[in-house]
C-alpha cells in the first residue's frame, strides 16, 4: 500500500479542471477508505472487506500513470533508480513494524509461536510473505484471530513488491517492441496488460475453485487485479462521462466498496471473479473524478478526515494487524469487542502518524540518499541490517540452546519408551522438556526431494514436494507410500528410520487437510482430483504398501470420524492388488498443548485431559470399525500411546507430544518408532 501524498493524474472527466494534471483529493479518500474497511472488518467481521483488493488496483494505477509519463514527456526508464527509489519509500516502515513486533512478541506471545513469528520475519522482509502463508495453506478468514500471526498480513505488501519489480519491465518490454516495430506505445501497453489481465483472471477463477487456499496468496492469482488498474490509466484520459453520471457513478462506486464483504461470500470465492466488485467500485470512483457537485461522492471522499487517513493508510495497514494480534494474545480473546476495537484502531493510528511523520517522511526527502546510487542501496541495507542482524542472533540463541537440551535427551526425555517397561527407562523430575517450547514450531518433517526418476509423475496436482522421496534406496527391498493428509506427514518421523534400517523406500504424498477418500461431498474439488490422480500414481508404481489415516478425530463427541469415503478408496487399491494400511488418528484437542503447559505446567489437569473427553472408548475402537466395513484393510492402533491411565497427556517421558493442539512433534513420534514398526510389521505381515 505505497503511500502518495500528491497525485497527478489526467484529467478523468469530459470538463476540464484547469490542468491537465492535478492533486485528486478523492483518490487519497479511497484509500483512507480502503484501510478503515480493512481495518474494522479485520477487528469485528472476521472477514474480508476487499479493502486490499482496492489497495492493489490504486496502486497499479498509479504505477502506470508514472510509467506513461514518463515514456511520453522523453524521460528514460532507469528501472534500477526506479526500484531503488520505490522501495527506499517502502522498506524504512516495514523495518520498523518488524522490529516493533519482534520485541512485542518476545514479551507477549508464548514461546512456542517465536521461530514461526521469526520466519515470517524474514519472509516480511524480503516481500515473499504471500508464498510462505500459501505454502501453509493459512486460514486468512479464522475469527480467532489471537492465535495467528502478527505479520501475517504482510502477504499483501509482498504481493505488491513482487509487482514493484515485474511491471517496470513490462513496461520496459512495451517500449522495446513499440519502437522495434514503430508501434504506438499505448497500443502496446494495452495488448501486454490486456493479455496478462485475461490469463491471470483465467488462472484466478480456476485456481480459486480447486485451491482457494492456496490461490488467495498466489501473486499469480492477484496479477489481474494491478493489470486492471493499468488499464484503468490507460482509458482514464478518454472517459468522457456528464456531471450527474459521475455523480451517480461515484457514489454507486462508495456503497458498493462498503457493501462487498457483507454481501461477498469472499471465504470461498476470493480472489476469483468475484473480486471484480470491490475492483470495479473502485474504478468506479476513480472514474468519476472531481465533480464539483455539491453531492458528489468526491466531496465526501475530499473531506480533510479522509485525507488525512489516507496519509496515512501504508503506515495503518502495517500496524493495525500486529496491535490487534498482540492485544488478542495479552488479553487471551478471540475478538476485542466494541471498545477494545476502537482502542487498538487508536493505538495503530498513534503509531501509523509517529511512523510516518518521523520515519516515512524524513527517508522520502532524504535528497543525499537520491543523489547516488549506492547511497540508496546503503540506506536499503542499513534498512535490512536494523532487522536481520537482532533476528539472526535470536535464532541463533534459540538453536544453541535447543541443541544443549538435545544433547541430555537420550538420557532425560525417553518419550514413549517410557510407557513400555521391556526398556526399563524413566523419565527424571526436574529436566527441560522436548522439543524446547521456543523451537517447538521447528520439531516437524519436512518434505524433502520431489519424486523424480522411478517415482516420477506428469500427474499436474503431484509436483514438487506434493509428492516426495522420503527414503530412497539403490534397490529397496520394499516400497511403501504414505498418502494423506498432514497427519500421515506426522508418522514420517517414525517411519524413516524404520525405512532406513531395512533397506525399504517411502514416498510421500501429503497434502494438508486431504484426508485419502474416494470423493466425498465434504472434500474440496482440488483435494478430490489430488486423490484420483494419487490413485493413478499408485496403481502405476504398484508399492508393496500404501500407508494412511484410516480414521478422523474431532474436538466434539463422539471425538473419532469414520471418513466417507475411505472404505471405497482404499478397497479400490486393494482391488488391484496393492495393500493398505490405515492407522489410527491421534487426538484433537480444543487447545494448544504446548501453550497449555507454558501456561499451566505439564502436570495441570488442563493439559491432561481425561480421554473420555477426546477419544471414542468404546468397546470396539473406530479403527477396528473401518476394518470390518473394509475387507482386507490391515489396520493400526497406538493410542495407547496418546492416553494414558485414562489421560491424555499433553507431555510423555519429558517429551512434548503435540507441537500444537493436534500435529505431533517429529520428537516424540521418533520415540514411537519401536511401537509403530512393529505394529506396521503385523499390519503387513514382512
Amino acid at each position: 500500500m505505497t503511500a502518495v501524498r500528491t497525485i497527478e493524474t489526467p484529467a478523468s472527466n469530459g470538463e476540464s479542471d484547469g490542468a491537465d494534471r492535478g492533486f485528486r483529493p478523492e483518490v487519497q479518500g479511497l484509500r483512507a477508505l480502503a484501510v478503515l474497511m480493512v481495518v474494522s472488518y479485520h477487528i469485528w467481521f472476521g472477514r474480508v472487506s476487499g479493502g486490499v483488493d482496492v489497495f492493489l488496483l490504486i496502486s497499479a494505477f498509479l504505477l502506470a500513470l508514472s510509467f506513461l509519463r514518463k515514456v511520453e514527456s522523453g524521460r528514460p526508464l532507469d528501472l534500477a533508480r526506479h526500484w531503488l527509489h520505490q522501495f527506499k519509500r517502502l522498506l524504512p516502515a516495514v523495518v520498523v513494524v518488524i522490529l516493533g513486533t519482534l520485541a512485542a512478541s518476545g514479551v507477549l506471545v508464548p514461546a512456542s509461536r517465536w521461530w514461526d513469528i521469526m520466519e515470517q520475519s524474514w519472509a516480511s522482509l524480503f516481500y515473499v510473505q504471500n508464498w510462505m502463508l500459501a505454502a501453509h495453506t493459512v486460514d486468512y478468514y479464522a475469527a480467532d484471530h489471537s492465535q495467528a500471526s502478527p505479520l501475517q498480513h504482510f502477504w499483501s505488501l509482498s504481493v505488491q513488491g513482487q509487482v514493484f519489480i515485474l511491471w517496470p519491465l513490462l513496461f520496459l518490454t512495451s517500449l522495446l517492441v513499440a519502437r522495434r516495430f514503430q508501434l504506438r506505445f499505448r497500443g502496446v501497453v494495452l495488448v501486454v496488460f490486456g493479455a496478462l489481465f485475461a490469463a491471470s483472471l483465467a488462472f484466478s477463477v480456476w485456481e480459486t475453485y480447486t485451491n482457494q487456499a492456496y490461490a488467495y496468496f498466489d501473486t499469480r492469482a492477484r496479477l489481474w487485479e494491478f493489470a486492471l488498474g493499468t488499464l484503468l490509466a490507460l482509458a482514464l484520459p478518454y472517459v468522457r462521462l456528464p456531471r450527474v453520471v459521475r455523480v451517480v457513478a461515484g457514489w454507486v462506486g462508495v456503497l458498493a466498496m462498503l457493501s462487498g464483504g457483507f454481501l461477498l461470500d469472499v471465504q470461498g470465492q476470493f480472489p476469483g471473479y468475484v473480486a471484480l466488485w470491490p475492483l470495479m467500485a473502485a474504478a468506479l470512483v476513480i472514474m468519476a473524478g472531481q465533480t464539483h457537485s455539491a453531492v458528489g461522492a468526491d466531496r465526501f471522499l475530499s473531506s480533510k478526515p479522509l485525507v488525512r487517513v489516507g496519509d496515512l493508510s501504508y503506515a495503518l495497514y502495517l500496524w493495525h494487524w500486529p496491535v490487534l494480534v498482540l492485544a488478542l494474545t495479552w488479553q487471551d480473546r478471540p475478538s476485542p469487542g466494541v471498545l477494545g476495537g476502537l482502542i487498538i484502531i487508536a493505538v495503530s493510528l498513534v503509531l501509523a502518524y509517529v511512523t510516518m511523520r518521523f520515519i516515512e517522511r524524513p527517508l522520502r526527502a532524504l535528497a543525499w540518499a537520491d543523489r547516488r546510487r549506492r547511497r540508496s542501496v546503503l540506506v536499503l541495507a542499513v534498512c535490512l541490517g536494523l532487522v536481520a542482524v537482532p533476528l539472526t542472533v535470536w535464532q541463533q540463541s534459540l538453536r544453541i540452546e535447543s541443541e544443549r537440551i538435545a544433547a541430555e535427551a537420550e538420557r532425560n526425555n525417553p518419550g514413549a519408551l517410557v510407557l513400555d517397561p521391556r526398556f526399563g527407562l524413566t523419565a527424571p523430575d526436574g529436566v527441560p522438556l522436548v522439543p524446547a517450547a521456543k523451537v517447538v514450531a521447528r520439531d516437524w518433517v519436512g518434505l524433502p526431494d520431489p519424486c523424480t526418476g522411478r517415482y516420477s509423475t506428469d500427474a499436474p496436482l503431484l509436483q514438487g514436494t506434493s509428492c516426495s522421496v522420503v527414503v530412497d534406496q539403490a534397490k529397496p527391498d520394499r516400497t511403501i507410500v504414505a498418502v494423506g493428509n498432514s497427519h500421515v506427514q506426522q508418522w514420517l518421523a517414525a517411519m524413516k528410520p524404520m525405512a532406513e534400517a531395512n533397506n525399504w523406500a517411502v514416498v510421500a504424498i501429503v497434502k494438508g487437510g486431504c484426508q485419502y477418500v474416494a470423493y466425498p461431498e465434504e472434500m474440496t474439488p482440488d483435494c478430490n482430483e489430488r486423490n484420483a490422480q494419487v490413485k493413478d500414481y499408485i496403481l502405476q508404481l504398484r508399492p508393496d504398501a500404501v500407508f494412511t489415516t484410516g480414521t478422523y478425530s474431532i474436538t466434539d463427541a463422539p471425538y473419532e470420524l469414520l471418513p466417507g469415503g475411505f472404505s471405497q478408496g482404499a478397497s479400490d487399491l486393494m482391488a488391484q492388488g496393492v495393500p493398505v494400511v490405515a492407522i489410527r488418528d491421534n487426538p484433537r484437542f480444543t487447545q494448544n498443548m504446548v501453550e497449555c503447559v507454558e501456561r499451566w505446567g505439564a502436570s495441570s489437569d488442563p493439559c491432561n485431559p481425561r480421554d473420555a473427553d477426546a477419544r471414542d472408548t468404546g468397546e470396539v475402537s473406530p479403527i477396528a470399525q473401518m476394518a470390518d466395513i473394509t475387507p482386507g484393510l490391515a489396520t493400526m492402533d497406538l493410542d495407547d500411546y496418546f492416553c494414558v491411565s485414562g489421560t491424555c497427556p499433553a507431555v510423555i517421558g519429558n517429551v512434548r507430544v503435540y507441537l500444537d493442539d493436534n500435529h505431533l512433534t517429529a520428537t516424540y513420534a521418533e520415540t514411537l518408532g519401536p511401537f509403530f514398526e512393529e505394529q506396521f510389521r503385523n499390519a503387513t505381515g514382512w
